[in-house]
């Protein structure tokens, strides 16, 4: 005797709608929407070009962030140096690091079109824990590089987070 398809079906979709009604969403699918008049904002930062600048240019902007000249935006993003420490965990027994910690950080505030502080100087932080094989340093090196990557993308949702939660609250 065979199945109906449907029987396979009716479950998971019951499943899914008690999920969307939960209010279930997956991390950084919406949830931030800032209000219009924080749409436009500028950017201060030491290094324009650099990786966390793009990287902020860029998910601000997916989120409606339009990046215009100071004296046009209604808000002034002020974004410090990217800081990137690595320090020991663990160590095995010919006293190598078995176990790194790495920690990414940079102080953020946001003032208004008349120069008022709206968000307060704070720091975003990022910390991540990564094992050593001492016998594969070109590796440790490419996986350094892809985690630095990943933290900079967590510190620029942190920092969105923040921000639009202090928008939506209008403190």
């Amino acid at each position: 005797m065979q199945r109906s398809p449907l029987r396979k079906i009716i479950p998971i979709l019951g499943l899914l709608c008690l999920l969307s009604a939960c209010g279930f969403q997956l991390r950084g699918t919406g949830g931030t929407s800032l209000p219009d008049d924080w749409k436009t904002m500028h950017l201060a930062t030491q290094n324009p070009n650099g990786e966390l600048s793009r990287e902020l240019q860029s998910t601000f902007a997916a989120y409606g962030i339009i990046w215009v000249e100071k004296e046009e935006a209604n808000y002034t993003l002020s974004v410090g140096r990217e800081r990137f420490k690595q320090r020991n965990l663990s160590i095995n027994a010919q006293a190598r690091a078995s176990e790194f910690e790495l920690t990414m950080s940079t102080m953020f505030s946001v003032k208004n079109a008349e120069g008022e502080q709206e968000i307060e100087p704070s720091e975003a932080t990022v910390i991540k824990e990564m094992e050593n094989d001492p016998s594969n340093v070109v590796g440790k090196a490419e996986e350094v590089r892809l985690l630095k990557a990943e933290m900079r993308t967590e510190l620029v949702q942190q920092m969105l987070r923040r921000i639009g939660y202090f928008a939506s609250a209008g403190i």
